[in-house]
């Protein structure tokens, strides 16, 4: 088989899922910029050819180490699944001759550059205007429309992200994001290509109104999130949208609770979606990559386009592409790299195949209610403490992803807006027989989960001081 470089950093779908779906199609080389989770290893290991381990450069000496590596390993394609890795590996590639997402890589990077592309192109984003410094605050709010999101241009996961209402809070906000980013750096989730621009970029955006209802209907008293992701690969330039995933709510600033396929829209309605998110990806003008369009849907049909990745989406989403649509999507990217034929849907898939689970999601734990308030008490984490069967509906199913997930018995951490995904828990992995199904159960298990944690909390001291009566004895 050939051999792959696969570049490993923070985020991204777990190594125990996606190692072993790219060694199927090729020989696999890992080559880590932060701490490989171990306790997933027996795993993942076994399916790799080699694996080494190399404290994080910046700029043109990151590309150097990747370059080497690869040439080390004679790789016939290198890649990442990491948000913070993207940049520096379409310029490895770049630089090695390979399939790769190509110079424009950045704009799909940096949300400013990537606003810039689109606005430019007629694709439908929301007034902004990019932070360097304090008057660029000023200039914001005397030509966009408060209340406005402060975003940091590097993030991931909602990380430094803000709602504010006039200048004093938004320079206030500035600071936080600018402290939170740093924080964020430290524990890895950082642009690894520049540190620097990780930290201090940032841009003040209009926030557009979605309307939910008006896509997904009212005649259910489960709610679906206001915007939808669409996955897809560019191959040698040419855009491949594969299908939709979508989201319950999210809660404040825009933290996600979960991503859930299929999406329960119209196909008529899918296929709007589709053209847009086509328009965005073929502006940025990448090369050969994964990708993941973030689309708001707002009232009487529009949309605005939130955000394209040139790579696939974070936590279980490429997990429940496949569940569902059948669609093996890193084995797809990883023939496309190596310059192999790969069959792709002559149009975007609106309905799943049928033969597994009808619906398939991601559910992020916080200690946060559903809309958003902080837990007031905060109890240790506990997947095995939970009666699983009591919260879920007959035929779902759940486990837990360990590697995106704090160990038992560690205390839950506290959400802040501003961090974002940061104060994620766990991760959990979900399958139902409906896509109605799947949302309602994830409802029920973010609305029961602060009373059965604290409660399984309560259980274990009594049992303990239990034990330690009976050893008095």
């Amino acid at each position: 088989m050939t051999p792959i470089l696969f570049v490993y950093a923070k985020g991204g779908p777990p190594l125990e899922y996606a190692i072993p779906r790219i060694a199927a199609h090729a020989e696999v080389h890992v080559l880590a910029l932060a701490p490989l989770p171990e306790s997933t290893g027996p795993t993942w290991r076994p399916s790799c050819a080699s694996v080494t381990e190399e404290a994080p450069r910046e700029g043109d000496a990151l590309i150097e180490l990747i370059c080497r590596h690869a040439e080390l390993v004679g790789a016939g394609a290198v890649t990442t699944l990491s948000e913070y890795a993207v940049v520096a590996v379409a310029n490895a590639c770049r630089r090695l001759g390979l399939a790769g997402a190509g110079g424009n890589a950045e704009a799909a990077r940096d949300k400013r550059l990537m606003r810039h592309r689109w606005h430019q192109a007629g694709v439908p984003v929301p007034g902004f205007t990019p932070i360097r410094e304090a008057a660029d605050i000023d200039a914001a709010f005397d030509r966009l429309r408060p209340p406005l999101l402060l975003k940091a241009a590097w993030s991931a996961g909602s990380t430094a992200h803000v709602r504010v209402e006039d200048r004093q809070q938004a320079e206030r906000a500035w600071q936080l994001g600018r402290s939170v980013m740093a924080e964020s750096a430290t524990e890895g989730y950082a642009e690894l290509h520049s540190a620097r621009d990780g930290v201090s970029d940032f841009l003040l955006e209009e926030i557009v109104t979605g309307e939910a209802d008006a896509w997904f209907g009212t005649d259910t008293k489960h709610t679906w999130g206001d915007y939808v992701s669409v996955e897809g690969i560019v191959a040698d330039g040419v855009y491949h949208p594969l299908c939709l995933t979508g989201r319950m709510p999210t809660i404040p600033p825009f933290t996600e609770r979960a991503g859930l396929a299929p999406v329960a829209l119209p196909e008529e309605a899918q296929r709007r979606i589709e053209e847009v998110s086509r328009g965005a990806v073929d502006a940025l003008n990448l090369d050969t990559c994964a990708t993941h369009t973030e689309i708001k849907l707002g009232a009487g049909g529009e949309m605005w386009v939130i955000e394209t990745a040139a790579r696939f989406g974070g936590v279980m989403t490429t997990r429940q592409v496949e569940a569902v649509y059948g669609l093996d999507m890193l084995g797809m990217l990883v023939r496309q790299l190596l310059g192999e034929d790969v069959d792709y849907p002559e149009r975007m898939l609106t309905t799943g195949t049928g033969e597994g689970p009808g619906a398939a999601g991601s559910l992020v734990v916080l200690a946060a209610d559903p809309e958003g308030r902080p837990w007031r008490e905060l109890p240790s984490w506990d997947f095995t403490a939970v009666d699983w069967p009591a919260l879920l509906s007959d035929g779902t199913r759940i486990e837990l992803v360990r590697e995106a997930s704090l160990p038992d018995g560690t205390v839950m951490p506290a959400y802040e807006e501003a961090g974002g995904a940061n104060a994620m828990a766990a991760l959990c992995f979900l399958t139902a027989e409906s896509e109605q199904t799947l949302l309602a159960d994830c409802e029920h298990v973010i609305a029961a989960l602060p009373r059965v944690l604290a409660d399984a909390a309560g259980a274990t001291g009594r049992a303990d001081r239990t034990d330690d009566a009976e050893a008095d004895v």
